[in-house]
C-alpha cells in the first residue's frame, strides 16, 4: 500500500509517511458516548480554527482518562493480547518507540516503516476478532457491534522537544488517570519496570 501524505477519512486529518515518527491514539468504540462529542464540539466552536484539533484531542483525552465504557482494555488477558499485538511487527513494520494500554485507549509512538492505516488495521483487526470472540467468556461487557472506534488520532512528530512531551506523556498517563503512583508500575506499558510478563 502507497504512502498517502496527508489524508483525510472525513473526520480527522491523517498523514502518512514512511519514516516518520507518528504519535497515535486509538480507542474502544464505546469509550466516548456521542452526547459527549457532541459537548465538545460545541465547545470548539467558539476557538478559532487552528486551535481546535489539539483542543479537541486535549478534551477528549480527558474524557477518556475517566474510563467511560466497558474499559475492556482493563482485563488483563485482553492488555496482554493487545501488547503483543503492539510488539508483533516491531522492526518489521515499524519501530515501536513507547507505548501504553489504557483501559479504554492506546497510546503508541512508532516510527512507521509502512502504510499507518495498514498498521492500525492489523493491531485493531486482530484484537478486536479476539476481543469479540472471549466478549463473553471473559465478562468484557463489549456492547454489539464494534470494539474499536474506525477512527484513530496520529500526529508526527515535529522536533525533539516534540519528541520527548509526547514520550512522557505516553509514560505518564496512567499515572494522571489516577491508575498507579508511578509510570513504571503500570504493567501496560513500555515505561514498566516490573516482572517480564
Amino acid at each position: 500500500m502507497k504512502a498517502k501524505g496527508w489524508y483525510s477519512r472525513g473526520y480527522l486529518p491523517h498523514f502518512d509517511a514512511p519514516g516518520a515518527l507518528q504519535f497515535i491514539t486509538f480507542r474502544l468504540a464505546d469509550s466516548l458516548p456521542q452526547d459527549v462529542l457532541d459537548r465538545i464540539e460545541r465547545e470548539l466552536e467558539q476557538m478559532p480554527i487552528t486551535e481546535r484539533e489539539l483542543e479537541r484531542y486535549k478534551k477528549i483525552e480527558r474524557w477518556l482518562d475517566s474510563g467511560l465504557g466497558c474499559c475492556a482494555l482493563r482485563h488483563p488477558q485482553m492488555a496482554l493480547l493487545t501488547q503483543e499485538a503492539l510488539q508483533h511487527a516491531d522492526g518489521k513494520s515499524y519501530r515501536l518507540i513507547e507505548w501504553c494500554i489504557m483501559p479504554n485507549h492506546v497510546h503508541v509512538l512508532i516510527e512507521q516503516k509502512i502504510s499507518l492505516p495498514k498498521i492500525l488495521q492489523s493491531w485493531k483487526s486482530f484484537t478486536g476478532r479476539w476481543a469479540m470472540a472471549h466478549n463473553a467468556e471473559l465478562g468484557l461487557g463489549v456492547p454489539p457491534g464494534h470494539f474499536w472506534m474506525r477512527e484513530y488520532w496520529d500526529r508526527f512528530i515535529r522536533d525533539e522537544d516534540h519528541f520527548n512531551r509526547v514520550v512522557n506523556y505516553i509514560r505518564e498517563n496512567p499515572v494522571k488517570a489516577g491508575l498507579c503512583d508511578k509510570a513504571s508500575d503500570w504493567p501496560w506499558s513500555s515505561a514498566y519496570k516490573g516482572l517480564s510478563l
